[in-house]
């Protein structure tokens, strides 16, 4: 699991999970200036059939029981410590 990386909250029953993550990757791309290639999930969010789909960003989407449901964890696979990335950060989708 990723060490560092932005967590992302979005509960809107209307849009579908790709979408979510999609709007959590672009705050990413904004805040830390490159695109995440990974984004763990709660398990009940795969119902939509995201596991492991590619979206436009190349997001590899993975389950995770620590991650709450409504949030996603995104980030880049074998970063590493110090690689001038921040501890994780919240960010609520209005």
């Amino acid at each position: 699991m990723i060490q560092e990386g932005l967590l992302w909250f979005d509960d809107d029953p209307a849009r579908a999970t790709g979408d979510k993550i999609a709007r959590a990757a672009q705050r990413y791309r904004q805040k830390y200036g490159h695109s995440p290639d990974v984004c763990y999930v709660h398990p009940a969010h795969l119902k939509e059939g995201v596991l492991g789909m590619g979206l436009s960003e190349e997001i590899k989407v993975l389950p995770a029981k620590s991650v709450l449901p409504h949030h996603f964890w995104l980030g880049v696979l074998g970063q590493k410590e110090g690689r001038g990335g921040r501890r994780a950060s919240g960010a609520h989708a209005g």
